[in-house]
């Protein structure tokens, strides 16, 4: 008797965030003897060979991330459709916006019986605006709803990875009770984030993350700006690439910063671990509406205290005065304040720290995530 494998697709919208945040998951897939195809824009021969050797098969596909051109979507869903035809998935799983959309769909176009899909965060369209709401920002949310709703009544089974989203979700009628299924986090792999002794001189805080608005760097910058004031040998280090979301900010604004001797700006890094080794505490003052940042929880795993917003997908991070503090959105006094207490209080720094291990190692395991959710896609 002859066995033959299923095949699953796995549709993301960045190649080297499908090997960096989903690595451990097709890994075990391909553990599982599945045949797993994971589609991506942006391909290279470093992130195609990287792919390759979790045991599964890059393929390219046409995405435009953070356009907002109909025409082009259209195009690259036909692309999608076809593709998906060759390959003939027995399941889909897709994540972040445009592929769960145009994914989930094309899957239940070309017959694919098993359609899953993943909430990570709601993004640009959702996030609080600093002007209560923009004409732009309106619009979007309204398109974005409707594509949600009318993919993921589509789906199979919806993850989630907070409890806000998926209240948020059943709420307004974009998915069915019994299709939404809390997983938590994406998970770490605690062995590759080892926890790294407490930094206390000088004392450093870290910001890793896309450089949007909406992640709160403008107000880290700020706080950057107060602290020196008073405290003039602390650090402040800034991680990550320029973007091309609407709400991103320009290279001129990093580099003022930088002259201004602000910040310091590695710019994009492959490997965030020597930065979080060498800051005291980690800061992500964010309303951009997050999962749960998978860049929290990289830093617990080394050990870091947390100071981010009290905000969906944030919060499930810090438990407040053990591990960190929750901020009130867009709250300068408050950040600025709780910046102070790990200068003042510097032996709040270790404490904190191992309690954010202990955080991790309890809730952030990517292993025991990863079980969890294949367990519940009948994998």
């Amino acid at each position: 008797m002859t066995y033959e494998k299923q095949r699953i697709a796995i549709i993301g919208s960045q190649a080297f965030a499908l090997w960096n945040f989903r690595g451990p998951l097709i890994h075990e897939m391909a553990k599982r003897n599945l045949e797993v195809y994971a589609l991506a824009p942006n391909y290279d021969d470093e992130t195609r060979k990287k792919v390759e050797q979790l045991g599964a098969m890059p393929v390219q596909y046409r995405l435009s991330r953070t356009g907002l051109n109909p025409f082009r979507d259209a195009l690259n869903f036909l692309d999608l459709i076809f593709i998906l035809r060759r390959i003939k998935p027995d399941v889909t799983f897709c994540y972040t916006i445009k592929p769960v959309i145009y994914g989930t769909l094309a899957a239940w176009i070309v017959g694919v019986h098993r359609r899953f899909a993943l909430i990570t965060g709601l993004g640009y369209a959702f996030a609080a605006s600093e002007d209560r709401e923009g004409l732009k920002r309106r619009i979007v949310r309204i398109i974005a709803q409707f594509l949600y709703k009318l993919a993921l009544r589509k789906a199979t089974k919806v993850f989630f990875q907070n409890p806000d989203d998926l209240n948020e979700f059943v709420q307004k009628g974009i998915v069915h009770p019994e299709k939404a299924f809390l997983l938590g986090p994406t998970g770490v792999d605690l062995e590759a984030f080892p926890f790294a002794p407490p930094v206390t001189d000088p004392i450093a805080f870290l910001f890793a993350a896309r450089l949007l608005r909406e992640k709160g760097i403008l107000e880290f910058v700020e706080a950057a700006r107060r602290i020196k004031a008073k405290y003039p040998d602390v650090r402040f280090i800034l991680l990550g690439g320029l973007d091309t979301n609407p709400g991103a900010i320009s290279r001129e604004e990093v580099e003022g910063w930088v002259k201004e001797g602000l910040i310091e700006w590695p710019g994009h890094v492959p490997d965030v671990r020597p930065y979080i080794a060498q800051a005291s505490v980690f800061v992500l003052p964010s309303y951009y509406r997050e999962g749960v940042p998978r860049s929290i929880q990289e830093a617990m795993a080394m050990g870091r205290p947390i100071i981010t917003t009290d905000a969906p997908g944030c919060r499930e991070t810090v438990l407040p005065g053990v591990n960190g503090f929750l901020v009130p959105v867009r709250d300068m006094n408050a950040l600025v304040s709780a910046m102070e207490r790990f200068i003042n209080e510097p032996e709040l720094i270790e404490r904190m720290g191992k309690e954010s291990r202990r955080i991790a190692e309890e809730r952030f395991n990517v292993h025991k995530i990863n079980q969890v959710l294949l367990e519940a896609m009948g994998l």
